[in-house]
């Protein structure tokens, strides 16, 4: 039996929060985010996992970076104005329909969309896990406060290897095989 905080690819679902064209030009790290979302991408479809994807307002944002837009496959779209990506229409109630009950969650701003859609899923009940290294803000002390207040409020920290290497279990299969190869 498996630890509760361990992620599971039958329960999880991954979260892209925001990773719009607008944010280009303001993110200090911007290549690193869109390679380590794009890993994540790549290792969801390869361990079948849901992919949700919002934009906040994205008649003035943007759409999501073509990075990351060109790796998408399949994947639910919510268009938002609310911070938080549960004050989008449909937000919820599609995430509870999919019964899975972790979320792991990367994109931008970590203090801000991020930090409030952490906590109302947390209040909803989910294991939410936030991908340390594909989040960003545009200012590090911010992005630094918001990872700090999403783990004490009971977000679970991890890492694009950490999570994909939990969820592949096992090594030897092809899936291990083809997400090492993404993260070498």
């Amino acid at each position: 039996m498996r630890h509760p905080n361990i992620l599971d690819s039958k329960q999880a679902t991954l979260l892209i929060v925001d990773v719009q064209e607008s944010y280009r030009r303001v993110l200090p790290d911007i290549a690193n985010l869109t390679r380590n979302i794009s890993i994540l991408v790549e290792g969801a479809k390869i361990l079948k996992l849901p992919v949700i994807v919002t934009e906040q307002y994205p008649q003035g944002l943007g759409s999501t970076v073509a990075e990351i837009a060109a790796c998408l496959g399949e994947h639910l779209y919510f268009e938002k104005k609310t911070f938080s990506c549960c004050g989008a229409d449909d937000f919820l109630p599609s995430l509870q329909q999919s019964e899975r009950k972790q979320v792991i969650v990367c994109g931008i701003e970590a203090h801000v969309c991020v930090n409030q859609t952490v906590h109302d899923l947390l209040n909803a009940g989910y294991a939410v896990h936030i991908v340390v290294d594909a989040l960003s803000s545009r200012n590090p002390k911010n992005r630094e406060i918001g990872i700090e207040k999403m783990i004490s409020s009971g977000a679970l920290a991890t890492t694009v290897e950490m999570s994909l290497f939990e969820m592949l279990v096992t090594a030897g299969t092809e899936s291990f095989k083809a997400v090492q190869r993404l993260v070498k």
